[in-house]
């Protein structure tokens, strides 16, 4: 249904089928002078965003800050491509490290966890583009990318802050400091990746006519 479309996409219909097929983007096409520039726009975009942040301490995590740099990376990889989005969160993270507090860790959690959250959408999504299509993996993604931060605080950040603050994270043990703050990282995780989720839906329609427009 035409209400169903996020947007109009270029279609070929098989000859007596109502089946629609989504035309491939040769590999030699992918990184067109135009397509470069627009991904550095959006690393430039996203690394900039993500220093505006919102402290969200929920049960007294106080290091839990929401920032939404992560939107440009899920937009661009609807727009262009699931290789694109990973391209463009390993620059962006890149390029935080020159900033971090955490030898790295951070953005290495962030990279894994950001790359878990847009392959699944992005992917379904060059193969039926429907709203419906959308919503669901969207959703689904919520979920793995929530479950990658867990893993990603337990196995990297944690250790990290423990080493950097002498052994211990709010006199805790890594174990205890899990313990007593997993809840908290799950309810956040799950608020900003739907948050996330909701701002791509909002502004991917307008910026995909303005990318027609200029033929990118």
């Amino acid at each position: 249904m035409e209400n169903e479309n996020i947007i109009v996409e270029e279609t070929q219909k098989k000859e007596g089928a109502g089946t629609r097929l989504t035309q491939k983007i040769p590999f030699k096409k992918r990184f067109t002078t135009k397509r470069i520039a627009l991904m550095a726009v959006f690393v430039a975009l996203s690394f900039a965003v993500s220093f505006l942040e919102i402290p969200l301490p929920l049960f007294g995590a106080s290091f839990l800050k929401l920032d939404f740099g992560n939107v440009f990376i899920v937009l661009i990889s609807f727009l262009l491509g699931p290789m694109e989005g990973v391209i463009i969160c390993l620059l962006k993270e890149g390029l935080r490290c020159l900033t971090s507090s955490s030898m790295c860790a951070g953005e290495l959690a962030n990279f894994l966890i950001t790359s878990s959250y847009l392959l699944l959408p992005s992917i379904l999504y060059q193969r039926k583009k429907t709203l419906k299509t959308v919503i669901i993996s969207l959703s689904a993604a919520c979920l793995i990318a929530t479950g990658v931060a867990l893993l990603c605080n337990r196995l990297i950040i944690f250790p990290a802050f423990s080493f950097l603050f002498g052994g211990s994270i709010y006199g805790m043990t890594v174990q205890e400091a899990f313990a007593a703050f997993w809840v908290a990282l799950l309810i956040f995780n799950l608020i900003k990746t739907v948050a996330i989720g909701v701002l791509t839906l909002l502004l991917y329609k307008r910026l995909s006519n303005f990318l027609k427009k200029i033929k990118i």
